[in-house]
């Protein structure tokens, strides 16, 4: 099949690049001249594990292209993908310019049928406004779909290829038959696609990813109360998860979640529930609770350090929200570094992936090491954001060496706390 992908993020290049990878001829789109040049050179611009092996193959087969020409792309596709930005806007709704920008280009240039489907993260009644769109500028036939994405970063090309249901909003017979042609070769194992009404797809995405954002904002609440009364964590969190019911995914607590997808969709949907006169309570308290959690530890390192962090060097391993990524939107350690520079301390960071994104954003208010070991020398302390799997076992006396203080803040619960006592370490986690 013929596809078009508009937008080459992490979720519309993942998408073009799969979808080449299965059989199809696909053009992206993207408005960065600059990087669409990079494409073209066959250079990945995001880091995603095992992209740049599908990018590479299918630039050389002939299956993949790139372009900034969108008229191109809508006489290329017979099935076009929206992949575009749904940033957050003031009021904390998504911000749907780019979706309907878009959706009034194509509708000004389509000469015959399309399905133009939304892979970005909407609101539900997107697809009904991306309709409007359409048909106030063409009488040519066509179909709207919704298919959000489930791709988690670090995983996305894996959950692409081996996805565990697709949801597809539709409206016709025909754009049906047209997704389940498309998607039948990634269901072969039996897991199903999912077809149902446009809204209910659009709203699936959301309540999807605000209840996962909800169980780890729970389980940071179950950590936080444990310090207060003695108990620790990790036995709550092994005896919770084997019950089934409830599954021991998404229950390791920390210093919140970050990305790209949870902090926006979980205040989207609750503006949204706002929008309809339904009041989300839950999602009060889960943007609350995250809010609070990402600087969970600073007091705890202003009591270590009497309350004085004044000239005090703090290594940090770990910038990326999550690992394998170098995603670093609404990451902890964003939250982390700028309370330590407000109190006066210094900062070296190390990160596997994302430190370029980050000297982007922050400048020279913190160094950058090459490498951990680099980052920990002659630091008063190492404050752990990212659990990347580099950091799981280092060497614990090199490390010792290396510090000023003895002293561990680990925001994601690596290390073993009664180990690290051994070990000579002053060792600070979350909820044990």
């Amino acid at each position: 099949m013929k596809i078009t992908v508009i937008g080459t993020g992490y979720v519309g290049l993942v998408t073009g690049t799969c979808l080449a990878e299965a059989g199809n001829d696909v053009l992206c789109i993207d408005i960065d001249s600059a990087k669409v040049q990079k494409m073209q050179n066959g250079e990945v611009p995001i880091y995603e594990p095992h992209l740049e092996t599908y990018f590479e193959r299918n630039i050389k087969s002939g299956r993949l292209h790139f372009s900034t020409k969108i008229e191109e792309g809508v006489a290329h596709g017979e099935v076009i993908f929206l992949a575009l930005p749904t940033p957050e806007d003031e009021d904390g709704s998504a911000d749907l310019s780019y979706v309907l920008g878009v959706a009034n280009q194509i509708g000004d240039l389509m000469k015959d049928y399309k399905i133009v489907v939304s892979k970005s993260t909407v609101p539900v009644g997107t697809g009904e406004r991306v309709k409007a769109t359409l048909k106030a500028k063409t009488d040519v036939s066509f179909d709207v779909v919704s298919n959000p994405e489930f791709l988690r970063e670090g995983f996305a090309v894996e959950d692409f290829m081996k996805p565990d249901r697709i949801v597809v909003g539709v409206e016709s017979e025909r754009a049906q038959k047209t997704m389940e042609k498309l998607y039948k070769n990634f269901v072969r194992t039996g897991n199903p696609i999912v077809f149902m009404d446009i809204k209910s797809a659009e709203l699936t995405k959301y309540a999807a990813n605000a209840f996962l954002a909800t169980k780890i904002t729970y389980m940071n609440e179950i950590a936080n109360y444990c310090e207060k009364v003695g108990a620790n964590v990790d036995d709550v969190r092994m005896g919770m998860g084997l019950d089934e019911r409830i599954g021991k995914r998404f229950l390791f607590p920390g210093i919140g979640y970050g990305g790209s997808c949870f902090p926006k969709d979980v205040k989207a949907l609750h503006k949204s529930g706002k929008d309809a006169q339904h009041h989300f309570a839950i999602l009060d308290s889960v943007i609350e609770v995250n809010e609070k959690q990402k600087t969970v530890l600073f007091p705890k390192m202003q009591h270590h350090f009497d309350g004085n962090l004044k000239g005090k060097n703090i290594a940090v391993w770990g910038l990326a929200f999550k690992p394998d990524t170098d995603d670093i939107r609404e990451a902890p350690s964003l939250y982390m570094i700028d309370k330590l520079l407000g109190a006066g301390a210094a900062v070296t960071a190390f990160d596997p992936e994302a430190m370029d994104n980050v000297k982007a954003k922050l400048g020279d208010s913190i160094a950058f090491a090459s490498s951990m070991k680099e980052a920990v020398q002659g630091a008063d302390a190492l404050l752990i954001c990212t659990e990347w799997h580099a950091f799981r076992n280092p060497d614990f006396e090199g490390l010792k060496a290396a510090l000023k203080s003895h002293v561990i803040f680990d925001g994601r619960n690596i290390y073993n706390p009664e180990e690290m006592k051994a070990l000579g370490f002053a060792y600070y986690s979350v909820g044990r």
